[in-house]
């Protein structure tokens, strides 16, 4: 009988080596969530990656990079903006939208001609990117539109290991995507999603005024940022942010007052109350919270995309 792989350490990150030169997706831990790994300029792995997910092939994906030499190789121009955010935040959960260079795919972009490009905060991801030598695409590793994975076993839920090959680096301890920051020559600096650095943050170090994407309807343009048009982030049972009333069979999720705090359980509390099959889930915001403070931007976010109305499932 085979043995089984092993799930950490260098053995590990030479076993995902391995599988992703052979284009077989691998499940790497990042400091936000647990990505689904393809060579970023390998179309065909790429394309298996989407396949894995269900994922739109609208919806872009993020290179994931070693440092950022190896980022701007993936684009056409890398800004004095981007240099410096990358001297600020890299390792860190920040991913840049800049024109992409030729040696990204159209199939990495959802057709789209700027690509994001972020350095993730984890040794593992790390290592697992320096021992590659070339930039990963790596969107969350579970179902498209469902909860995003936090912990190996999360990925593990979804796909065999014959499937999806999965590094266990722990739980994740930002627990929520990156912050995605579009640095074009055509507009200001604008969050297109909200992460755990801020748009005050950014701002800091730029000098300039930072924007919010003015919203996220559908358009006949391809979408710069993931995490914006299409379902994310549900459970199965329905979530109501702060009901007014009961429910026979819900689920209760308190959240911390603490930003950082709600935003690290938030995945996985959302997957430990949907396991029951609740009538739904009503999250409960600490009253004490500072509703000023910028760092709920994000929690937010992905709670309002949790609770919102959900397209039948196959």
């Amino acid at each position: 009988m085979t043995a089984p792989s092993p799930a950490s350490g260098p053995e590990a990150i030479a076993e995902a080596v391995r599988r992703l030169r052979d284009g077989r997706p691998v499940a790497f831990p990042t400091e936000t969530v647990y990505g689904l790994g393809a060579i970023a300029t390998d179309e065909t792995a790429v394309a298996r990656v989407f396949q894995t997910k269900g994922r739109p092939a609208d919806n872009p994906l993020i290179v994931h990079v070693a440092d950022a030499d190896i980022a701007r190789s993936c684009v056409a121009d890398w800004p004095e903006h981007a240099q410096s955010l990358a001297e600020a935040f890299w390792p860190g959960p920040l991913s840049l939208v800049l024109p992409r260079a030729p040696s990204i795919p159209d199939i990495v972009t959802g057709g789209g001609d700027t690509v994001a490009v972020r350095c993730p905060k984890h040794p593992d991801a790390l290592a697992l990117l320096h021992a590659l030598g070339e930039p990963l695409v790596g969107p969350s590793a579970n179902p498209s539109g469902t909860v995003s994975p936090t912990t190996a076993a999360h990925v593990r839920s979804h796909w065999p290991e014959s499937e999806v090959f999965v590094i266990d680096g722990g739980p994740c301890p930002v627990g929520l995507e990156s912050t995605v920051l579009a640095l074009l020559a055509s507009g200001a600096p604008t969050v297109l999603r909200p992460g755990a650095i801020t748009a005050d943050q950014i701002a800091g170090v730029l000098n300039t005024e930072v924007r919010a994407a003015a919203g996220d309807e559908p358009t006949d343009a391809p979408a710069p940022s993931p995490g914006t048009r299409h379902p994310h982030y549900q459970p199965a049972a329905p979530v109501v942010i702060d009901p007014a009333d009961a429910l026979a069979g819900e689920a209760a999720l308190d959240l911390p007052a603490d930003p950082a705090a709600a935003a690290s359980m938030l995945y996985a509390a959302l997957r430990a109350a949907d396991a029951a099959s609740p009538t739904r889930i009503a999250v409960r915001l600490d009253p004490g919270r500072d509703r000023t403070d910028p760092r709920w931007v994000a929690v937010l976010d992905r709670l309002n995309r949790a609770a919102s109305p959900r397209p039948p499932r196959a």
